[in-house]
């Protein structure tokens, strides 16, 4: 694609209701770069002119994307009960937090930081991860379910919901983009101004609760937390900042190191192959991320994992790769906290 076809595809696309899955809209998209859209049936015939005229290449991946939902549940027989290798929604979820923690209260311990804008709560586990007799010191992992709205309650079945369910004064619009929400550069590149994008910013920095309370826990406690991981699909990434500017971060050496092991650590196992670097140049610029907010502040080992895959299904990962996406990525966790443990800061 030329530039000249680049301004126009962005042109062309800005007042159409497309759902951009990669990169997040329009203006984001650049020169070379491969772009996953949903589009609506009703849509299809106009979308498909503007790629030709565009110069682009098109493939179609899902012909039908409701058949491609009922795909992704491997059409298993659905249980209430939770279920590790299956997509569970928010009360199962909310339900085996409680139960887990119960059950095993030597090893894991819950609090409620807040609640989210229609008033569920947002649990946060602290789980002893081992005991590093050698270093004198035991680790802590810190789980927060910051985004059980996402899809979980108020789509269920598609889970293409990607924003905040808050009310937006002067529009009909809902929501807001949490991970455009924090003081990292907001709102001065790939966050949109307009409540109807899918990458909002907010009204203000922190607008939402969500944001809020997760951002409140983490300065109360920024003495002790020493790694601060967000986990997101899809693109098989391993991020850290920055993402709002191209400035390289001041322990950009170690970061990147870091990375590159956890992500050998996790290809070790089924082969799965990522890439690492600053958020910025790696996928794509936008400001406003809880990682950068997160290394900004002071939490040195910041990062954002991109899960499987890198486009096939997207955001239609099917059940079957949930066991082996959670065993890899487990591999690369392990792999930074060991760090984080033999390098105190």
């Amino acid at each position: 694609m030329s530039p000249l076809s680049h301004k126009f595809f962005v042109y062309k696309f800005h007042p159409l209701q497309v759902d951009f899955w990669k990169p997040d809209s329009p203006d984001l998209v650049t020169i070379g770069m491969n772009v996953d859209i949903h589009v609506p049936a009703a849509q299809l015939d106009m979308v498909f002119t503007i790629l030709q005229q565009s110069g682009m290449e098109v493939k179609v991946m899902f012909e039908n994307l409701q058949e491609a939902v009922e795909t992704q549940m491997d059409n298993k027989m659905a249980t209430k009960a939770h279920d590790y290798t299956k997509y569970n929604n928010w009360a199962t979820i909310n339900d085996w937090v409680i139960s887990i923690s119960s059950a095993n209260a030597d090893l894991i311990s819950r609090q409620v930081i807040g609640n989210t804008y229609e008033g569920r709560p947002m649990h946060l586990l602290q789980v002893k991860l081992c005991l590093c007799k050698s270093l004198n010191r035991t680790l802590y992992t810190l789980v927060v379910n910051y985004y059980d709205l996402k899809g979980l309650v108020f789509m269920p079945q598609d889970r293409m919901w990607r924003k905040t369910r808050s009310r937006n004064s002067g529009s009909s619009c809902i929501g807001t983009d949490p991970n455009r929400n924090f003081d990292a550069g907001w709102c001065t590149t790939g966050a949109s101004s307009n409540p109807c994008s899918e990458t909002y910013c907010g009204s203000s920095i922190e607008s939402e609760i969500e944001s809020k309370n997760l951002a409140n826990f983490i300065r109360s406690n920024k003495s002790i937390i020493k790694s601060y991981l967000t986990i997101h699909s899809y693109s098989q990434m391993l991020l850290f900042p920055y993402s709002y500017k191209y400035d390289l971060a001041a322990h950009h050496s170690e970061l990147l190191s870091v990375s590159q092991g956890a992500i050998a650590a996790l290809r070790s196992l089924h082969g799965t192959r990522y890439t690492s670097g600053p958020g910025a140049v790696t996928i794509y610029p936008s400001a406003g991320g809880s990682d950068d907010w997160a290394y900004d502040l002071g939490v040195k080992y910041s990062y954002t994992f991109e899960l499987r895959d890198e486009g096939r299904y997207g955001f239609l990962l099917p059940e079957s790769q949930i066991k082996p996406t959670c065993e890899e990525t487990m591999l690369a966790v392990k792999y930074i906290a060991n760090h984080v443990l033999n390098n105190p800061y």
